[in-house]
């Protein structure tokens, strides 16, 4: 008996085509992270087309390496909603790639920067009307409390599917044939969409996208029984020496292959400096003293935004040891370390698309790496 296919999730309702209006706005706003482009995120393209003469679509998790939250870049995204809009409107519409910055007030104030200075040069001046369009709920729309003086256009919610629920059973039908992967989904997505993941099938990333996707569910399931949801503590330490850092590449799934610090998560009965010292030592043979290394501890912080890991809740914390000018200790990769490099501070931002989780959020914390926090690259 062959197991069938899981199913897709409910269509949205079907987005009427609105009737041509004055503009209410300059500039229309519109907030998300498109991943990937259904026929909700259309409707509301359309909606924000129809009140004014110009949109700026900020993408959100612009410059993440690609992991089963984060599969398609900002770019490919960017194409996806090109696509997904008739050729006379492609030319108002502007793409502006934000990374995420874990941090609200901070990520809030980069959006409202660049967005003001897109609108001014779109509208040729500073006073444009600016205009955010979306769907506000009570319990995820919080960010949106940040832009006061833009007015909110509310659209209602176009049915209950959601980009998660299309990359979850995507990805679960990994190995089926191309049809049947695919079934169900043109209710779901614009020809665009459906297009463009058809092409995606045969990408190498794909497959390695199902793998990590596959390898976070199982990892969830085995807690799924726990009474509450667990909460995970970690450790990451970042070594500096001679203005480059010690840098792994991970072994194993979620993460294979991209770069993070050398760390992990607690043992029962350690405390967290004891784990940080004993995890480095496990990941990375460093040829360190410990007592050199605890002489050259900097600043310890805590890591602790809801979405910082696909694994689940987890809070780590993060100790910067700077050996200053000595010359780079012998180090080895070992436990689930696949390999391990020194890597100039100064070639960092142009890795930022590489590394695991938030682990660039890490360095950029403790080394001003975004000196500016600017949304684009």
């Amino acid at each position: 008996m062959t197991e069938s296919a899981p199913a897709w999730p409910a269509a949205p309702a079907t987005v009427a085509t609105p009737e041509p209006a004055a503009p209410t706005a300059d500039v229309a706003v519109l907030i998300g992270r498109f991943q990937p482009v259904h026929r909700a995120h259309v409707g509301l393209l359309h909606e924000a087309l129809r009140i004014a003469p110009h949109v700026v679509v900020v993408i959100g998790s612009a410059f993440h390496a690609r992991t089963p939250r984060n599969p398609w870049t900002w770019r490919e995204r960017a194409e996806m909603i090109r696509q997904a809009l008739p050729l006379a409107d492609r030319d108002r519409v502007h793409v502006m790639p934000v990374r995420d910055l874990y941090d609200l007030p901070r990520w809030t104030a980069v959006v409202r920067r660049e967005v003001q200075a897109a609108a001014a040069r779109l509208s040729a001046g500073p006073a444009a009307r600016l205009a955010l369009v979306g769907h506000f709920k009570e319990d995820t729309s919080a960010y949106l409390r940040g832009f006061e003086g833009w007015s909110l256009h509310r659209v209602p919610q176009l049915g209950v599917v959601d980009a998660t629920a299309l990359r979850d059973a995507y990805f679960e039908r990994d190995g089926l044939p191309v049809d049947e992967r695919l079934a169900g989904l043109s209710t779901l997505a614009p020809a665009s969409t459906l297009a463009m993941l058809r092409d995606w099938m045969t990408d190498p990333d794909c497959a390695e996208m199902a793998a990590e996707w596959r390898a976070l569910r199982d990892y969830r399931a085995a807690w799924a029984s726990a009474p509450w949801p667990p909460v995970f503590v970690t450790v990451d330490a970042l070594v500096r020496c001679r203005d480059q850092v010690l840098l792994i590449r991970r072994a194993e799934a979620p993460g294979r292959g991209l770069l993070a610090l050398p760390g992990g998560f607690i043992d029962v009965h350690e405390r967290l400096l004891t784990s940080a010292l004993r995890e480095l030592q496990e990941e990375t043979a460093l040829d360190v003293p410990e007592a050199e290394l605890l002489a050259a501890l900097r600043q310890t912080r805590v890591f602790d935004h809801p979405d910082r890991s696909q694994r689940g809740r987890t809070i780590t914390h993060g100790y910067y040891f700077d050996l200053g000018n000595r010359p780079l200790p012998a180090a080895r990769a070992g436990d689930d370390a696949a390999h391990l490099e020194w890597v100039a501070i100064d070639e960092l931002l142009a890795l930022e698309d590489r590394f695991h989780d938030d682990h660039f959020h890490l360095l950029d914390t403790f080394l001003g790496l975004l000196e500016t926090g600017g949304a684009q690259a």
